[in-house]
Parts: structure tokens; sequence; C-alpha cells
């Protein structure tokens, strides 16, 4: 396909692609759907090899959060039947991390529930912070905390935080169908104080919550004029007790065509496939590990995910190996914290005729709900985690 090859080529260059381009790679069928991972694939080897960065993630609370956001079962109003509990001791948490460490993981990525923090909060995650890295020298920290205040990445980063989390979610202009509590500008300000404050800077998406072809494409290019290091792509987990519970409008090979144009768009940053791909990608999650050079290790936030072993034996099955700690995860032209997720020479082409007659979603699947498992283990409870 010559569309196949140009975007290739452009991967190669770190060029972007135009708007037309990412939605014709949305729009492509089944049957081109091996083409499709394998031209991703060649833009994901160039920069990243055959390394999996693994990452584990430590829910410091969980549960009550004021905000109302359609996708979350932490959510105001939830009736999810998670586990709800308040910030964990830095001990606690250190118990957790050290678990993700020893299977592997080389980011721990501490997330606590709610608006954002209070000054209070952050001497809390701090302190966490500095017992984690006291404990593990080498291994990154990425915080997940909401909404910042001014000051408060500064005071992150002093404490020994590596990069921040914040994603975008959903496109600017369907951001206010999702949630209403906070704005899609609140996210990007946060995002940019974690840069400014010299955090690598970690953003992504939600798919799957019955957007368009279209808003995936804005979304994504907006997270590539916004230039995170890291772009964790979530699949919507439907839970139980949340306004999204009965929206299953995603496939495997959809999940494939959205992390291929995630790549191509942002050739250079570390893809990350997160929440969601147990549910969604199910037996053909190895395939993804060609267009992305990230997961995260066992469970997430409130889910249970796969054993952290089957992480692992799927990453060596399909011929990948786990990232070192001493390894640089990005491209050495990236810098540390910061640098771009490509070259922007020529700006975002004008939305053409490709995105006016962008598919709508999806009709409703068969809900899977045999897939979503509430998790019982690990942070919060007394039973080891899956790590």
């Amino acid at each position: 396909m010559d569309l196949l090859n140009t975007l290739v080529e452009k991967g190669l260059r770190r060029e972007l692609p135009t708007r037309d381009e990412a939605l014709a790679v949305l729009a492509t069928s089944d049957d081109e759907l091996l083409d499709v991972v394998a031209a991703a694939g060649k833009v994901r080897r160039q920069w990243f090899g055959r390394r999996v960065k693994l990452n584990y993630l430590v829910n410091l609370k969980s549960g009550l959060c004021p905000e109302d956001c359609s996708y979350c079962s932490q959510r105001l109003g939830s009736k999810a039947e998670i586990l709800k509990y308040t910030w964990l001791k830095p001990d606690e948490a250190k118990k957790a991390a050290s678990a993700g460490v020893a299977g592997g993981a080389k980011r721990v990525c501490l997330v606590a529930s709610g608006r954002g923090p209070t000054d209070r909060d952050v001497d809390r995650v701090s302190q966490t912070i500095e017992a984690i890295k006291e404990q593990h020298e080498d291994v990154e920290v990425c915080a997940c905390l909401g909404l910042l205040s001014e000051g408060q990445a500064d005071r992150l980063r002093s404490a020994g935080a590596d990069a921040y989390n914040h994603n975008l979610n959903t496109s600017e202009g369907t951001y206010g169908d999702i949630t209403t509590t906070h704005t899609y500008a609140d996210r990007v300000d946060t995002v940019q104080q974690a840069q400014a404050a010299g955090l690598s800077a970690c953003s992504g998406l939600i798919a799957g919550m019955g957007e368009s072809d279209a808003d995936l494409v804005d979304v994504v290019f907006s997270l590539r004029e916004l230039d995170p290091d890291s772009v964790p792509v979530n699949f919507l987990i439907p839970m139980e007790g949340t306004p999204l519970a009965k929206d299953w409008h995603l496939t495997p090979q959809r999940c494939l065509r959205i992390l291929a144009m995630v790549r191509f768009v942002c050739p250079d940053v570390e893809v990350r496939l997160a929440g969601g791909r147990e549910v969604h990608l199910r037996s053909m999650q190895p395939l993804a590990l060609n267009l992305v050079n990230s997961i995260f290790l066992g469970d997430y936030l409130t889910s249970e995910g796969q054993s952290g072993q089957t992480d692992l034996d799927m990453i060596a099955d399909a011929g990948f190996e786990v990232e070192g700690a001493s390894t640089a995860t990005l491209p050495g032209h990236r810098a540390p914290a910061g640098g771009g997720c490509g070259s922007q020479e020529g700006g975002c082409a004008p939305c053409g005729d490709a995105a006016e007659t962008a598919p709508e979603p999806s009709e409703v699947l068969a809900a899977r709900t045999d897939l979503v498992s509430v998790r019982r283990r690990g942070a919060g409870t007394d039973l080891a985690p899956n790590a």
C-alpha cells in the first residue's frame, strides 16, 4: 500500500503524517491489518529495537473521587464495587513498589484519586518517593495525582520524581461529554506545568468511549503538539457501576489499528499499552508488542490484569526483551525530560474530506463482562500484589 510506505518513510524521518493519512490507518480493513502492523512495527523497531519497558502501578488512594469522569470506577457517584482506602503510608507504598521492581518494572507509577493534591498530599507523596528511591535508586518514579497547583510539580521533582502523568483522554471537542467537573484546558495546563518543572511528561488517551475516528486523530495530534515523552493508550474497561458500563465498541483489530496510528503520529515516543489490553486485545496482545514499546506489569488501579509472569512469558514468546534499568528508553536525539515526539516541520495538515466522512462509532458489541475483574489484591489489602 502506498499509504503504508509513505507512513513508514515519515516515521523513520520523525515527520508528522497528515490527518487524512492518520484517519486512513483507522479505516483500513481487517484484510490489511497485518500489513498495517508490519509497517508500524518498522517504525517501532527503528527507535526502540525489540525492547519492552515494564511499568508498575501503585494506587496510593483508591475511590471516593469528587470528579465525574464517566469512564472511571473511582468517580463521584460510582457504584463500582472497587477497593476504597485512604492514603497508603510510605512504607506500604514502598513495599508495593518493590514487588513491581522485583517483577522487572523499570518505572513505578504512583497514582492517587482526586481532583488534585493539596500541599499536604504533595508532602506525603514526596516522602513516599524518597522512601522508594532510597531502596531502589535506579527506578523511575512517575506521579499521577490529578490537576497540579503552582509550584507542586517543582516540589515533586525536588523529592526525586522523574515523571508526571496526566492524560488528555479524548479530543477537546468531546471532552465535555465525558467530564464536567474540570476542562480539557485544565489537563493541558497540568502537563505543561510538569514539563516546565523538568519532569518527563506522560500523557495519553482512552479509546472506546464512543468517539469517532476523527476524535481519536484529534487527541493524538494534540498529544503530538503537547510533546510528552510517553503516551499511554488505554482501552476503556467498562466497569459495572459507571456510566460507560455498557460501552463495548472495541475489537482486537480496531485496537491494533489505533495503536498503529499512534505510533505513526508519535514515532519516537514511549507508546505504552495501558489499561484494558487484556479485555479488548485478548489473544492478540502479542501482536501489539510490534507497535508499542512499553506496558504495565500485573494489575491496574482498580481492576486486575493478567499475571505478571504471563506478561513476561508473552514478551519472551513474541521475540522481545524486557528493557533493563541501565538502558535509556528514549532515542538519543530526545532530551531526558522532553525533546519532542518528532519533527514539527510543516505543522498539522488541515483536516480534509477523510475527516468529514470518518466512520461513527460501531454498534455496541457483546459485553465481555467475564473479562473484567475488580482488583482485590496488592495495595490497600493484605494479599500479595500481582507482579
